[in-house]
């Protein structure tokens, strides 16, 4: 076990708010996380059968030997104890009385801003950062086995091996999840689906043509990607497209949360076929993607994450709105600097109008090398560099 970037942040918020929930993907380290923090709170899940049903059927009942301080596990189970979670921080408002935690599936969302709304603070705990990883005994060195193991904790910490965990997670997921979330029936197709969006990982997302090598609807296309977004195995940047004097393109794309996951379904079964996979810079992409996501979220702060693209293929992968400083990212995975890595950078200041109030625009290259250095008055970070890009 080791300390998650998001724990303090979780204490810090649990000093102000009733009630603290932490939502993100199954297996992130949700509960071991808060039961951490949250050492004298009593515990149950709402996985358990029983308490479950207890939880149903007498929610009154089920709240009062808790109402001391609790952390409730698998909230989503049953979304309407929210109500009475409600009625309690309402006569009794102390800070930190209740910690709920669970997969951020829509029922979870929807009870959350209907019942608690004001009532809590709302974060997320995704699969560990590079630095997170890091902490485990044993992590991988290496660009090709990190982003190839991704950064479920449970790899670590039992000391699975990457593939047999993955395929484990993908099938309890297939099986159980996607039958909660959206009472999907053709498992099979869904399956398929997945993995078609694996294939298109970093592109600009077009629902109709991946529905259509699915084998199903513009709608069902769209439903199916919304049960992997509010799983957390997925997520869309979008374009930023406000003041610009060119014709944009306004379609976000798809990314991975964890790229362990990816190539598993992407078929990879070893690090080493990273290194000719035609993918390789996409999912390296998406890699980098999610580090900044990871290190914006993990401290409580908004993703505030676009990529700009026009219509001519002028491209800057990574846009981050960091307050009054901007950070404008180029994803490379090539382990050599060419000169042609900078050519969207040094053109960005002439092709964008920030917003008022923005001072600063930061420009730096990532790409799969080691060495850091500044080059053209933009920045060179390694791979294993991007936290040191907000100052860690």
């Amino acid at each position: 076990m080791i300390a998650r970037i998001l724990g303090r942040h979780v204490a810090r918020l649990a000093q102000s708010f009733p009630v603290v929930t932490v939502t993100g993907p199954r297996q992130s380290g949700k509960t071991t996380l808060c039961r951490t923090v949250f050492p004298e709170h009593r515990y149950v899940s709402l996985e358990v059968p029983d308490t479950r049903a207890f939880a149903r059927s007498d929610p009154r009942g089920f709240l009062e030997p808790l109402c001391g301080g609790a952390v409730i596990d698998e909230v989503q189970r049953v979304p309407d104890l929210l109500s009475y979670v409600q009625g309690e921080v309402d006569s009794d408002a102390q800070p930190g009385r209740f910690v709920l935690t669970g997969s951020a599936n829509l029922a979870l969302l929807e009870s959350v801003s209907q019942s608690l709304a004001g009532r809590t603070a709302l974060l997320q705990l995704l699969p560990c950062s590079l630095d997170e990883v890091r902490l485990f005994p044993g992590a991988p060195l290496d660009l090709l086995a990190t982003v190839w193991t991704g950064g479920y904790p449970a790899i670590f910490d039992r000391g699975v091996p990457a593939g047999e965990w993955l395929g484990a997670y993908v099938a309890t997921y297939v099986e159980r999840d996607a039958r909660q979330l959206l009472n999907i029936g053709d498992l099979e197709t869904f399956q398929t689906f997945i993995q078609m969006c694996a294939g298109r990982v970093g592109q600009l997302l077009n629902l109709s043509s991946l529905g259509a090598d699915c084998g199903i609807t513009h709608n069902t296309a769209r439903a199916w990607l919304s049960v992997l977004e509010t799983s957390f195995l997925t997520f869309r940047l979008h374009p930023y497209h406000a003041n610009v004097g060119t014709r944009l393109v306004k379609t976000p794309k798809l990314y991975f949360h964890d790229t362990g996951l990816l190539c598993f379904l992407l078929g990879i079964r070893q690090p080493e076929q990273l290194r000719s996979h035609p993918l390789r810079g996409a999912i390296f992409e998406s890699w980098v993607a999610s580090e900044v996501l990871r290190w914006r979220v993990h401290r409580g702060l908004r993703p505030d994450m676009y990529f700009l693209r026009d219509h001519k293929g002028y491209e800057v992968d990574v846009l981050v709105a960091d307050g009054e400083r901007w950070l404008a990212l180029e994803v490379k995975s090539g382990k050599t600097v060419a000169t042609d890595f900078f050519a969207a950078l040094e053109a960005l200041p002439r092709r964008i109008t920030l917003p008022p109030g923005v001072r600063r625009l930061d420009r730096a290259v990532v790409y799969g090398g080691d060495e850091a250095r500044l080059q053209r008055d933009i920045r060179v970070v390694p791979w294993s560099g991007v936290a040191s890009l907000f100052g860690e």
